[in-house]
C-alpha cells in the first residue's frame, strides 16, 4: 500500500460525503486506502459512512470505536491503523480539489528522500460565507523547503494539505494525547526526519464552519490552546525545543494582551504581557513595546 488516507470525523453528517468524494477522486498510479474513524457520531455520520464502505469496499476502511474516545484518542487510534508508506491527513470537514494531489506529493517526496513530508496551499471556505474565502497562505512562502526550527516556530501547514511518510510503527508519545491540538505537534515529531517540501498549488479546501474544532474557535481560545501546546511539548521533550516554545509562547501572549486592550479588559492585558516575559525574557524590550501601547490605551480610556 502506497498511501493511506487518514480521516478522523465525528458529527460530519453535511460535509463527510464530500470528503470521501475528494478522496475517491484521486489519480494515482498506485494503490491507496481511507482509514477512517469516527468518534461515536450522534448525527447521520456513521450511516454515511457505512453506505460509501459497501460502495467502495476495497478502498474504504472504517473504524467504529462503539464509546467515544476524543479527538486526539480516535487521531491517535486511526494513526496506529494507517499501513500505507505515506499518509494523508484529510478530516472529515475538509476536502481535496485536485484529482492529481496524492500523485504530485507522492513524486514530490520520492524525488526528495531528504523530506519527511510535502504540504501545499489550500482555499480557506467559510461555510454561509462564501465572500470571506480566502487563500491559506495568501503572499510567497519564499522556499520550498522547510526544516524543524521553521515548523517549531510557527502553525502554516495546512492539515488537509500535508502528506508524510509512515514511520511504522507510529509509536505517538503518551503525552501526545494530553495535547489540545494534534496536526501541529506531529509535524514537529516528523521533522525531526527531515524537512518539509512545499507545492505552490491549491489543492484542498480547509473548511471554517460553526461546529469545527478549530475553525468554530474564537481567535482567543486558538491562542489559549496553541500556549498549552507550547507548554506540553516543552515540558515533555526534555528542552529540544524551549528556545522555540518560549518565543513563541511569548508572541502568543503578547497577541493575547493586544485582543484583551481592543476589549478594554485591562487587566487581563497586563496579566498576559506579564506572562510573555516569564515566557521569554530575552524578549523584554518587543513585550515593552506592547506595554507602552497599553498604557496609552489605558490613559485615554
Amino acid at each position: 500500500m502506497k498511501v493511506s488516507v487518514l480521516t478522523i470525523t465525528y458529527n460530519h453528517e453535511r460535509f463527510i460525503a464530500q470528503a470521501l468524494d475528494s478522496a475517491l477522486m484521486q489519480q494515482v498510479y498506485f494503490n491507496y486506502e481511507i482509514v477512517v474513524g469516527d468518534d461515536c457520531s450522534t448525527d447521520s455520520t456513521r450511516k454515511i459512512l457505512a453506505d460509501y464502505q459497501r460502495k467502495f469496499p476495497d478502498k474504504i476502511r472504517l473504524l467504529l470505536p462503539e464509546q467515544n474516545l476524543g479527538m486526539m484518542a480516535n487521531f491517535a487510534a486511526t494513526l496506529k491503523e494507517c499501513c500505507g508508506q505515506f499518509i494523508a491527513l484529510l478530516e472529515g470537514d475538509d476536502y481535496w480539489t485536485s484529482p492529481d494531489k496524492l500523485q504530485r506529493q507522492v513524486d514530490l517526496l520520492e524525488a526528495h528522500p531528504e523530506c519527511c513530508a510535502s504540504f501545499h496551499n489550500v482555499l480557506v471556505v467559510h461555510d454561509g460565507a462564501p465572500e470571506q474565502d480566502r487563500l491559506f497562505h495568501q503572499h510567497p512562502l519564499g522556499k520550498q523547503f522547510f526544516d524543524l526550527k521553521d515548523v517549531a516556530t510557527n502553525h502554516f501547514i495546512p492539515t488537509c494539505s500535508t502528506l508524510f511518510r509512515n514511520r511504522q510503527p507510529q509509536a505517538l508519545p503518551d503525552w501526545f494525547l494530553e495535547l489540545p491540538m494534534g496536526d501541529w505537534p506531529l509535524h514537529i515529531l516528523n521533522a525531526e526526519h527531515g524537512s518539509y517540501a512545499y507545492l505552490d498549488q491549491v489543492m484542498a479546501n480547509y473548511r471554517v464552519h460553526q461546529g469545527g474544532v478549530w475553525s468554530g474557535s474564537s481567535r482567543l481560545t486558538v491562542l489559549d490552546r496553541t500556549i498549552k501546546a507550547c507548554h506540553l511539548i516543552d515540558l515533555n521533550t526534555r528542552g529540544r525545543y524551549s528556545k522555540e516554545m518560549t518565543r513563541w509562547t511569548c508572541n502568543l501572549e503578547i497577541e493575547a494582551a493586544e485582543i484583551f486592550k481592543k476589549q478594554f479588559e485591562f487587566a487581563q492585558a497586563f496579566n498576559r504581557l506579564k506572562n510573555a516575559i516569564r515566557a521569554s525574557p530575552t524578549s523584554f524590550f518587543k513585550t515593552l513595546k506592547s506595554g507602552c501601547r497599553l498604557v496609552f490605551a489605558w490613559l485615554r480610556n
